[in-house]
């Protein structure tokens, strides 16, 4: 649109809408004056008074570093598994996955976070890259100082004959090296092959 056009339009808007809005009249501004200095003393009593209520009950909140680092985790490893699922596959399984699957895994966390010394908890951090197509990698637990591995979380796709595809959900610790798996529970998906991770 010109420029001159806008500037038109401008001008007409504010033109036309100059005389619509017509502030209120005051008609004896006396009898106002003298309502509002009683308002005024009645608000200023009463929201004295609250604030004296509001200091009896006036409650102390610490919050433990830890617990609020490991809430991060939590929420950072919840994002992280709905990555990895992509759209199609949570759309299936999300409840299950949030019913059995997370707890355990909120858990496995927890007991990880609280092993460790309580100067250390900050430095722990999940992984942001979960591998896609077929990979098992969810995320890692990884101490950010010293730059280890403590916790890998995988998810396998197994396809078992006559019965079809299942979601293995387990995790790898650092104290065996990593071999071992353990367990956090197995979801049905379907005969037919799930979609890639990540889709």
């Amino acid at each position: 649109m010109k420029l001159w056009m806008r500037k038109l339009f401008v001008a007409i808007i504010t033109f036309v809408t100059l005389g619509l809005y017509i502030p209120p009249l005051e008609i004896n501004p006396e009898n106002d004056r003298a309502k509002d200095s009683e308002n005024f003393y009645d608000d200023l009593y009463s929201s004295n008074v609250q604030l004296a209520e509001e200091k009896e009950t006036q409650y102390t909140i610490t919050v433990d570093p830890v617990d609020d680092h490991l809430h991060l985790l939590s929420e950072k490893a919840k994002e992280q598994l709905k990555r990895k699922l992509g759209s199609k596959i949570l759309t299936e399984i999300e409840s299950d996955v949030f019913e059995t699957i997370y707890p355990k895994m909120h858990s496995v966390i927890e007991e990880v976070v609280y092993k460790q010394d309580e100067n250390k908890v900050s430095f722990l951090e999940i992984t942001e890259n979960p591998s896609g197509g077929t990979g098992e990698r969810i995320f890692n637990v990884y101490d950010h100082n010293t730059n280890s591995i403590l916790l890998k979380f995988h998810v396998r796709r197994d396809q078992r004959p006559l019965e079809g595809h299942w979601f293995n959900f387990h995790y790898h610790v650092y104290e065996d090296r990593f071999e071992g798996h353990y367990e956090l529970g197995e979801i049905y998906w379907d005969k037919n092959d799930p979609p890639q991770w990540l889709s």
